[in-house]
């Protein structure tokens, strides 16, 4: 599968989603990683282990290459990528110069356990058991009486804690580093050597990652030369400009063999003597996940030698992570360009969705609103109904006006609201709710119709809605103060229709 030929609408959903996992976390190339994945039968945590820890050769195609062939492919040694021979970087043969770069992740002495098998551990149970009776008693022993640790040095030395052969107490990858820090600037002073606070394992992770130059440097304090390289080489301001100097891309990482992580990363870099500087970098030449060891420097070196074999290893490997960055960049402009259009298309789907959403509401304001008015409508027309009903049955009961030979009588005259003046003469027992019926009615009076079978309406409260007023001197005659017509008029009067307003009954 070459690049231009690669196509994720190949893969099943699973394996998008596995595609999608790894490269989330390794920052690969999809037309590199699907390789891996496959090899991996896209298991997404052992192809991680495999980016990360190196992928082991195999077996089966080693085999198959040291079989006699008339086909047989040149003598120079090639080494396969993951993209089978469609990475972006052209294969080359592998550099005697250069060799793999294990990552190592140090396990401390206290946490490892040595199992006997099954049979021996039987067989030896009872030589355990009187071992640890016998070990407890001497404590005993030592714990009563002083001086027997003195005379037994094993008794108290069973009761310390478990330190390394070097009497080091071992600690996680990051305190040592802490330590190895201080140990470092109390033994030769303040410096501006900016050594990795963590262990190997994630030095080598970052390196690999960020694409930098992974700069191990290895100490034994029991090596003669060992002051002489750090005052006169690996502290000289050469040195110390060139690791800080941010485009060099240095990554320094340093130990004391003493310690187990450093010792173990001596073993795996191969180092036979002291003191020793490794320089270790990514070499996509190789494959896309291969870390190499690309210069050494052994032995007391000056300044200027040890600055020289530096600069060399990393110009001969500067292009190829160049095309490596370049290639990184452009997967991750075109992953911010990806987020971004999906950013937008958010934004513009919640902005269609608000408006939508206020669409929605303002059509169910405007049902509302008209729902509401065609209530008030009905209600108004219902109360108007009902008032016409109670107006038809209230002028029944209105009583005559008493005739010319009735003496105890009062003489009203009444402006309507239309202008038209009626007067007419109620009887001087007549309440005051006699007369505004008069004035309420006075249409269907008017109207001289048959209202014989007009009833009262239920669950009806009717208010009027005038007074009668006096101009002058303005006094209103209102229904709430009760009272007769003669008790409050007189032998006569003459009155004006008001309407009265909700708004002014509000007030």
């Amino acid at each position: 599968m070459s690049n231009q030929d690669f196509d994720l609408m190949q893969l099943n959903e699973s394996q998008q989603l596995a595609l999608g996992t790894y490269t989330s976390v390794t920052n690969q190339e999809p037309s590199a990683a699907v390789p891996l994945l496959q090899r991996s039968e896209w298991n997404v945590q052992i192809a991680i282990a495999k980016f990360f820890d190196g992928e082991a050769p195999d077996p089966v195609a080693e085999a198959r290459a040291s079989l006699p062939s008339s086909t047989h492919p040149p003598p120079s040694i090639r080494r396969e990528t993951l993209l089978n021979a469609s990475s972006s970087f052209p294969r080359s043969p592998v550099s005697p110069h250069r060799e793999p770069a294990p990552r190592i992740v140090p396990q401390p002495e206290s946490q490892k356990t040595y199992r006997p098998p099954l049979l021996l551990s039987i067989l030896f149970s009872p030589f355990n058991i009187l071992f640890r009776l016998l070990n407890g008693s001497l404590s005993l022993f030592g714990y009563l009486f002083p001086f027997l640790p003195r005379l037994l040095p094993s008794i108290s030395r069973g009761a310390t804690p478990a330190r390394s052969r070097t009497g080091r107490r071992p600690l996680n990858p990051r305190d040592t580093a802490a330590r190895f820090a201080r140990e470092f600037e109390e033994e030769y002073g303040t410096h501006e050597l900016p050594f990795y606070e963590g262990g190997y394992a994630q030095a080598y992770d970052m390196a690999k990652k960020e694409l930098r130059f992974l700069m191990v440097v290895l100490f034994s304090p029991e090596h003669d030369d060992t002051s002489t390289f750090v005052r006169g080489t690996l502290l000289s301001q050469e040195v110390v400009d060139y690791v800080r100097y941010p485009q060099n891309k240095i990554l320094l990482w340093a130990g004391n063999v003493q310690d187990s992580e450093a010792y173990q990363v001596s073993n795996a870099l191969n180092c036979s003597k002291f003191p020793f500087a490794a320089l270790i970098v990514h070499t996509p030449q190789d494959s896309s996940t291969s870390m190499s060891t690309i210069a050494r420097v052994i032995g007391l070196q000056p300044a200027s030698a040890f600055v020289a074999k530096l600069r060399t290893a990393t110009a001969q490997h500067s292009a190829a992570l160049d095309r490596v960055r370049a290639a990184r960049n452009e997967q991750q402009a075109t992953r911010n360009l990806r987020e971004e259009q999906n950013s937008a298309y958010e934004r513009s789907l919640a902005q269609d969705r608000e408006r939508a959403r206020q669409t929605r509401e303002a059509q169910a304001a405007r049902a509302r609103a008209e729902q509401e008015a065609r209530a008030k409508a009905d209600e108004e027309e219902r109360e108007v109904q009902k008032a016409e009903q109670w107006k038809r049955w209230r002028v029944q009961s209105i009583l005559a006006e008493p005739g010319p030979g009735v003496e105890d009588v009062t003489r009203v005259s009444i402006r309507l609201t239309s202008g038209e003046r009626v007067i007419r003469r109620f009887a001087g027992n007549a309440g005051m709710e006699e007369l505004y019926a008069f004035v309420e009615c006075f249409d269907v009076l008017k109207a001289r119709e048959e209202l014989s079978a007009a009833t009262e309406p239920t669950g009806y409260e009717h208010n009027y809605k005038f007074c009668l007023v006096s101009p002058m001197p303005r006094v209103v005659y209102d229904i709430e103060g009760g009272g007769t017509v003669a008790g409050r008029l007189g032998r006569s009067g003459n009155l004006i229709v008001e309407s009265i307003n909700d708004e002014d009954d509000e007030a």
